[in-house]
């Protein structure tokens, strides 16, 4: 008999975690994004801001797997020809070093190049989803709708940076398409702390307009710890 959902306490009210029906998304969380020498630097902001998300989130990350929850991971980049970046995307802020130019860590938001992979920290392993996105948004251009109702998902524990852009992003096309949406605030991240706290409350108002917002450590205790399943 599949078990009655637990109740993870949460904003505004309680979120129903049903394990079976459930994933854990991961977005961006790259070296481009979050060390230092990645495009987020040379856009001049404090990377420390993000890097701080890595330690919960990768408690979270070994709990899901535990668990046995579908996990996937998103990547923000685009082809080595940028084929399938706009050029507004392209020209956003006359950037010294703008995306596909040469960067301390390979070139800037590129498939395949060092700075476009995950933080050692969050690698993905054997079996887990690892999604490539030319967008802020991780449903758009990607076939990350069907995967998730092939797998009969209807919610996600939402993680990652930014958390005003591709989290808020992400997050808005999965109320759209009928997900349910848990943000854990300690799992995801801003380069600016008012853009943090806002975003999060945004995700939460009016009775949970895009999702429920709880920390980790409230999901936490409602999934088994690695070690008890060793």
């Amino acid at each position: 008999m599949r078990p009655e959902p637990a109740a993870i306490p949460a904003a505004p009210y309680p979120f129903a975690l049903d394990l079976a029906a459930t994933a854990l998304v991961i977005i961006d969380m790259q070296r481009d994004f979050l060390l230092p020498g990645g495009f987020g630097a040379m856009l001049g902001n404090d990377v420390t801001m993000l890097a701080r998300v890595i330690e919960p989130l990768a408690a979270v990350l070994a709990a899901a797997r535990a668990a046995g929850m579908m996990v996937i991971h998103t990547r923000e980049g685009h082809r080595p020809d940028l084929s399938d970046c706009p050029a507004s995307k392209l020209a956003r802020g006359h950037l010294d070093t703008p995306i596909g130019a040469e960067g301390p860590n390979g070139r800037v938001l590129v498939r395949g190049e060092p700075g476009h992979g995950i933080v050692e920290e969050l690698a993905p392993i054997a079996g887990e989803v690892v999604l490539d996105k030319p967008g802020k948004g991780a449903f758009y251009a990607t076939d990350l709708e069907l995967l998730l109702h092939n797998a009969q998902i209807s919610s996600l524990v939402v993680t990652g940076v930014t958390t005003e852009v591709c989290v808020h992003t992400t997050v808005r096309e999965a109320n759209d398409r009928g997900f349910e949406c848990l943000v854990l605030s300690d799992c995801v991240g801003s380069y600016f702390p008012e853009f943090q706290e806002v975003g999060l409350r945004m995700i939460a108002a009016q009775g949970g307009i895009f999702g429920w917002v709880a920390s980790s450590q409230d999901l936490l205790a409602h999934l088994p710890t690695p070690a008890a399943v060793d």
